[in-house]
């Protein structure tokens, strides 16, 4: 459904832009990305981050940085023509847009081709690029490796490079002098230590094994690190001057997203506008920030919910939504968490619509390694010996609150739980080389796949219909007096 026509409202923007990418993973762009806009924002500039690609982790610190919640680019999530109207709504009224990359400048989101990588994002917004660079052991090859990431796509504008944990001044020379010799400016030096030692085992940001830790779960820790990278960033980076390449960037001339026109159908006026309920935690939501707005766009009001210290749903709740960001190691405090277990059996033993993905598929089921979930789902979860990443092309096997039967969408995988069965009498998704996966049961969709609803124009109104359903349906049996006695 990515290619469904949609409809925005006309706007040019000409928001400051600036594209970070790198080379490859793993040279520091995510913790320059997050400084660059801590830095920017504690000298009074509005700023908004985005990340390329269905990350996250790396979207909330751009948005714990900026102020604003860091939004998601990702063409194959939401098609190719909606990253540049998203953009424009996401950055209206910012002084300056950054733009994190993923993988290296010219690597595909799926790992085929160039097409969907942070190059073609970087086209498709018309901004110029600032390559990040790990120069650790590297000299006079560093104006090789930049001039051919300039020279292998000419129509993509190369502003500068930042060089990361230099050694020496005498090393930073050698770099400088190179990049010099082929017209490439350093915007940044930074030597070899001063990310590394910010935090704890020489991680900038809050770390766990597979990376960098959820905001949610960072707290102040993240919070501090945040703001630490800022003033790093500050001392290193000519701020001024990336901000004058940011300038340069071109008017945008696409058409603005707006949630209330980007259903594809679905009447969005209702008696009372049904309360849908979305999962969070301070300060951020557990999936893409355009679900709840969609969500209000097809007519309803949202309110988020803490899954880990809240203890009932909210009150006239008609809907639920568990967006597939949910960090996996709240499982534990998800089980810990009796009472709202309780109202969420409750509320889809009553037929109440829930969309789960993700670790909210995990919430769902009856136990999670031993511990007791909410017993929704006959299903067991447990920690899988592999991470499973990945997109899929999937169909979906039975009509739900989420789509009819027979919609093929994009949605993105990343999991290490594991849930046995798979599927339930009724499936969720099927795609090609895999087998069913997923839950329709009731009023319940769960799934480990986790969509952009973006890229799939009616689900808003679909959910909201059946949440007003929901709620008329409850708010009717409370009305309905008690039968006496026959005497």
């Amino acid at each position: 459904m990515a290619g469904a026509p949609n409809r925005y409202r006309p706007l040019v923007s000409a928001v400051p832009r600036v594209v970070l990418s790198a080379p490859s993973s793993g040279h520091g762009k995510t913790a320059i990305s997050v400084g660059l806009l801590a830095a920017l924002t504690a000298r009074g500039m509005r700023t908004v981050g985005f990340k390329a690609g269905p990350d996250y982790v790396d979207a909330a610190y751009l948005g714990l940085a900026a102020g604003p919640r860091g939004r998601n680019l990702d063409p194959r999530l939401v098609g190719t023509e909606r990253v540049g109207p998203l953009f424009t709504h996401g950055a209206a009224g910012a002084d300056i847009a950054v733009i994190e990359g993923t993988m290296g400048l010219y690597d595909g989101l799926a790992g085929r081709t160039d097409a969907e990588s942070t190059a073609q994002i970087a086209g498709l917004l018309k901004a110029p690029v600032v390559l990040v660079v790990d120069v650790a052991a590297m000299g006079q090859s560093i104006a090789a490796l930049v001039h051919g990431f300039r020279a292998y796509d000419e129509t993509i504008r190369l502003g500068g490079v930042i060089l990361n944990r230099i050694d020496s001044d005498r090393h930073e020379h050698v770099l400088r002098e190179a990049l010099d010799d082929i017209g490439v400016p350093v915007l940044g030096a930074l030597r070899r230590r001063v990310l590394s030692g910010l935090g704890a085992n020489g991680a900038p940001l809050p770390s766990r094994h597979e990376g960098v830790g959820p905001v949610a779960q960072g707290g102040l820790d993240a919070t501090r690190a945040t703001r630490r990278l800022g003033e790093v960033i500050s001392r290193t980076v000519d701020l001024e001057r990336l901000v004058a390449i940011a300038r340069s960037a071109p008017e945008l001339a696409v058409d603005r997203w707006s949630p209330e026109a980007a259903d594809a159908g679905g009447d969005t006026r209702h008696e009372r506008p049904p309360l849908i309920a979305v999962a969070g935690g301070p300060r951020l939501t557990f999936g893409y920030i355009e679900t709840a707005e969609l969500l209000r766009g097809a007519g309803a009001d949202v309110i988020v919910f803490d899954p880990v210290r809240d203890a009932h749903l909210p009150a006239g709740a008609g809907g639920v939504v568990l967006g597939g960001g949910m960090p996996e190691a709240y499982a534990e405090e998800l089980s810990a968490n009796e009472p709202l277990r309780a109202a969420v059996a409750t509320f889809a033993r009553a037929g109440g619509p829930i969309i789960a993905e993700g670790t909210g598929l995990v919430w769902l089921c009856q136990a999670f390694a031993g511990r007791p979930m909410c017993g929704v789902l006959d299903a067991k979860a447990g920690i899988g010996e592999l991470i499973v990443l990945g997109y899929r092309r999937a169909t979906s096997v039975t009509s739900s609150v989420l789509l009819p039967a027979g919609t093929t969408v994009v949605g993105h995988k990343l999991h290490r739980t594991v849930v046995a069965p798979r599927s339930g009498p009724h499936p969720a998704w099927s795609w090609p080389g895999g087998r069913p996966e997923g839950f329709v049961h009731r009023g319940v969709h769960a799934s480990y796949l986790a969509l952009h609803w973006a890229g799939s124009p009616g689900i808003a109104a679909r959910f909201v219909a059946a949440a007003a359903a929901s709620a008329a349906s409850a708010a009717s049996a409370a009305t309905v007096p008690a039968s006496r006695p026959v005497s």
